[in-house]
């Protein structure tokens, strides 16, 4: 069995700013799946503090439905958690190898 992690972008738990549409918080969560079957998720939050001027690659929110959107946005959390993506996924990894292989158990032999 092939065991990814997918990652999303919760629309719901997005804030921006209306002036401008600049996103200063997105709502992520990756999924541990074990081919086609979800057995984990994490959920988490990234901030972004807003530069004084926009950047050239700048996607205000009334653009984000457009290409290339939630790509972007999960690109964007990526890129602000760092080696923290490789931490989530390896601890998606090893949850989903307990729930498959498990190496305790609970209960008495009567």
């Amino acid at each position: 069995m092939a065991i990814t992690c997918v990652w999303e972008i919760n629309e719901v738990g997005c804030e921006r700013d209306i002036s401008d549409g600049y996103f200063t918080t997105v709502v992520y969560r990756v999924k541990g799946m074990d081919d086609s079957t979800e057995k984990t998720r994490r959920t988490g939050e990234v901030r972004f503090t807003k530069p004084s001027s926009l950047p050239s690659d700048f996607i205000a929110y009334d653009e984000s439905a457009k290409t290339p959107n939630e790509a972007t946005m999960v690109t964007w959390v990526k890129n602000s958690l760092g080696s923290i993506v490789d931490d989530i996924e390896a601890e998606i990894t090893a949850e989903i190898n307990l729930i498959n292989t498990p190496v305790k158990a609970t209960g008495c032999a009567w």
